[in-house]
């Protein structure tokens, strides 16, 4: 791939697409940016209404197809932010991370936000990739 050109992946057939207005993942050269995964499968469904831990679970499987439809893995991500309306759910989220990250975890940041997209939504993950 010549490092200048950018490819763009609006969805895979285990995540959702986009309305086309923006990019699932963006590539360019090694660098891979995944957008905000949050809690919707691959039919555009969510998943877990007001269950903390299941939308986690969902939102980080996506992450990770998103990284695998790059053409990376959960071992060449180097940042995560993860968005989440209630703080008092960190340590669900701790656990659920520590599922996904056991040996090599990316640097992450955690904030409390007042809501997302959906107002059913409980948490937001996107995250940067070094290939």
């Amino acid at each position: 791939m010549d490092r200048s050109e950018v490819i763009r992946i609006d969805g895979t057939e285990k995540v959702a697409g986009t309305d086309g207005t923006w990019s699932q993942c963006t590539r360019r050269g090694n660098m891979l940016f995944i957008s905000g995964q949050i809690a919707l499968d691959a039919d555009g469904e969510l998943v877990g209404a007001d269950d903390f831990e299941a939308q986690a679970i969902q939102a980080l499987d996506n992450l990770k197809a998103m990284l695998e439809a790059g053409g990376a893995s959960l071992e060449d991500l180097m940042m995560i932010n993860v968005y989440v309306t209630d703080m008092d759910n960190r340590p669900i989220f701790a656990r659920v991370r520590d599922g996904y990250f056991r040996d090599n975890p990316p640097s992450s940041t955690i904030v409390e936000i007042k809501r997302l997209c959906m107002d059913e939504l409980l948490l937001e993950v996107n995250g940067i990739a070094v290939i």
